[in-house]
């Protein structure tokens, strides 16, 4: 496995990219490294991208590689048609990551981040006829701005990308994909995690409460709803500059090579 992981360029490619690239970067393989501490991984199934700011092109994972082994320099470089600009590892892209990643980067040009994962809750919930539930604070933080699209099958087909962006919309920021998974979208990588870990977690909720019986489960109101969404959507809300910072610690404590 050792020689398949190394770089295929002597030149490193912090030394051949921006500052604003490399930054990009290993905040995008930190998400992936916190992916895997918080179990939000699929094998080597699911995908987070980020858009390069002024560019047609983002970042994504390198296909066959485990969450915990994604660095900043062996994410892979792809433009707007799935053109490979950079593979440091020469291990290609996941093709159906490129319909997904792709159409929500093109229908959303503002989201520099996309998260998208399978996990087992995520699922669970995607296959519920109710969808996401108003039972939990966490999920107040994404139910104004969750939509919905219907399953079609593994993503490869690059005529569904006009479906999804069109069940996407101009204002959701996640995503519930029936029968498949979740999807969650940011300004920053920082607010896709924050988004994901919030969706999840409302899943996992939705999932344990739901075990006991739907006729046990206690819906909010939609005033205490829609106070608190509107408190987590509040201006200059401090968390959204001190919860990053913080899981950036919790990497560097573990040892993460994240930023290599």
């Amino acid at each position: 496995m050792s020689a398949v992981l190394k770089p295929s360029k002597s030149k490193s490619v912090k030394e051949r990219v921006s500052r604003k690239e490399w930054g990009l970067r290993v905040d995008l393989a930190a998400a992936y490294q916190l992916a895997a501490i918080f179990k939000w991984t699929d094998l080597i199934y699911t995908h987070f991208s980020a858009r390069l700011i002024g560019h047609d092109e983002f970042l994504i994972n390198p296909y066959g590689l485990m969450f915990e082994e994604i660095t900043a320099s062996n994410l892979i470089r792809i433009d707007h048609d799935g053109k490979v600009l950079d593979d440091p590892l020469g291990l290609g892209y996941n093709e159906a990551g490129f319909v997904i990643h792709g159409c929500v980067h093109e229908a959303r040009p503002e989201a520099q981040c996309v998260i998208h994962t399978h996990t087992r809750s995520g699922v669970a919930v995607s296959a519920m006829k109710c969808g996401l539930l108003p039972i939990s604070q966490h999920a107040m933080r994404v139910q104004r701005r969750v939509s919905y699209h219907a399953y079609e099958g593994i993503a490869l087909d690059m005529s569904e990308r006009a479906r999804m962006a069109h069940d996407l919309g101009k204002t959701s920021k996640a995503m519930i994909l029936r029968n498949h998974g979740l999807l969650t979208l940011g300004e920053s990588v920082r607010e896709a995690f924050e988004l994901m870990y919030y969706l999840d977690c409302a899943c996992q909720i939705q999932v344990d409460a739901c075990a006991g019986g739907m006729e046990n489960v206690l819906e909010m109101s939609k005033r205490a709803g829609d106070v608190a969404a509107e408190q987590f959507e509040r201006p200059g809300r401090s968390s959204s500059h001190k919860d990053w910072p913080a899981l950036l610690r919790l990497l560097e404590r573990r040892g993460s090579n994240y930023r290599d």
